[in-house]
């Protein structure tokens, strides 16, 4: 296998709303929020649902590697519920490998409310259910020594249970690549991500925000010194400023597509992740995989949703 994506399994639910709906509910946008279930029942009754996708950062990313013809699996952790057959079934028919086994867990199947402004911004609600309950029992070892490479999100390590599943996965892998996620995130985690980023990770996705935060700097300049002294491959999204691969010693740009007709923000990471992936796995140069990553999210960018079609 070409690699397999290790995430929360969410179903996103995604919603259009205005400005105000975002104040009145104290939210922040552009940012995900981790809330209960009864929170989430809540905002959810006061929505109309556009569509229901089978989600999750790393999964999104799986499917967009599927979908530029790479053999890929995915393990992440649902409830042998109505949603949780809804997640299986999503993945298959994107020819993505579901390496895990449901059965009915005390928490339902995790569920993500995507909530799109008229900016195009998106602001998740997440009711992690069981998927923030995977274990290291819940991941196969064998699977990841038969991948070439494992890509993990940053969100993974929310909570308790999960980092062990994170540990046994990195100690078993080939080459290791992580998204940081999100901004909140990586401050919550701030000493943990380092210490991955410094002694653990091949590949660390981020944007420019969240490896700002990650380091404490003032500017990308600073980010492109500290990812210099790494060592290691580091790869930062600056949205209409473009991208940045920092590879050991050299700095690879590449320009964002203009002009664009911007509809929702959803999966623009995950997807552009997919595509500098490919580029990676299948011997392209840095600059090529950049170019296929900034391709593949400017066209989530143009259509709802995190899936291409």
């Amino acid at each position: 296998m070409k690699i397999l994506g290790i995430g929360n399994a969410i179903v996103d639910v995604i919603c259009r709303v205005e400005n105000n709906y975002l104040l009145e509910n104290n939210l922040i946008k552009s940012t995900m929020k981790l809330v209960d279930e009864v929170e989430f029942k809540k905002l959810l009754s006061t929505l109309k649902i556009e569509d229901t996708v089978s989600g999750g950062s790393v999964a999104n990313s799986m499917v967009g590697l599927s979908q530029l013809g790479n053999e890929v699996g995915f393990i992440g952790k649902v409830s042998d519920d109505d949603l949780g057959q809804k997640y299986e079934d999503g993945l298959k028919e994107e020819k993505v490998k579901y390496l895990y086994s449901k059965k009915k867990e005390s928490l339902p199947t995790g569920t993500c409310l995507i909530l799109i402004t008229p900016d195009s911004e998106r602001t998740m609600c997440t009711f992690l259910g069981t998927a923030g309950k995977i274990n290291e029992s819940d991941v196969d070892s064998s699977s990841i020594k038969n991948s070439e490479m494992i890509f993990l999100e940053g969100y993974l390590w929310d909570e308790g249970a999960p980092r062990s599943a994170f540990d046994k996965a990195i100690k078993n892998s080939n080459k290791v690549a992580m998204s940081l996620s999100d901004l909140f995130c990586v401050k919550r985690h701030k000493s943990d991500f380092l210490e991955l980023i410094k002694n653990r990770l091949d590949i660390t996705f981020a944007n420019e925000q969240e490896i700002i935060s990650l380091i404490d700097a003032k500017k990308i300049e600073d980010v492109i010194e500290f990812s210099q002294q790494l060592g290691k491959m580091v790869i930062i999204t600056r949205g209409e400023k473009g991208s940045i691969a920092i590879n050991k010693g050299q700095v690879i740009e590449c320009e964002s597509k203009k002009n664009l007709k911007i509809v929702d923000l959803t999966g623009a990471g995950d997807l552009f992740a997919s595509g500098f992936l490919h580029g990676y796995l299948n011997n392209f140069s840095i600059k090529e995989s950049l170019e296929k990553g900034t391709e593949m999210s400017s066209k989530i960018i143009q259509k709802i949703g995190a899936r291409l079609d």
